[in-house]
């Protein structure tokens, strides 16, 4: 996978936990523990985000 460029979630704690970074690329969502971020990632493809996102938006996750 070609370099990823971060980014950290606007929902993450000032604190510096809970912290959660994504990156994409042409087919896929990656996300990471941006506390620990030499640790495994999970990588999605753009539908399977977008049910999720939409998920948590309607509060079907909370």
């Amino acid at each position: 996978m070609s370099k990823l460029k971060w980014v950290k979630s606007s929902f993450s704690e000032a604190s510096g936990n809970n912290c959660v970074e994504i990156a994409q690329n042409k087919n896929l969502i990656v996300i990471r523990d941006s506390k620990n971020p030499k640790l495994p990632w999970a990588a999605i493809d753009r539908a399977a985000w977008s049910r999720f996102a939409n998920a948590v938006a309607e509060g079907r996750l909370s």
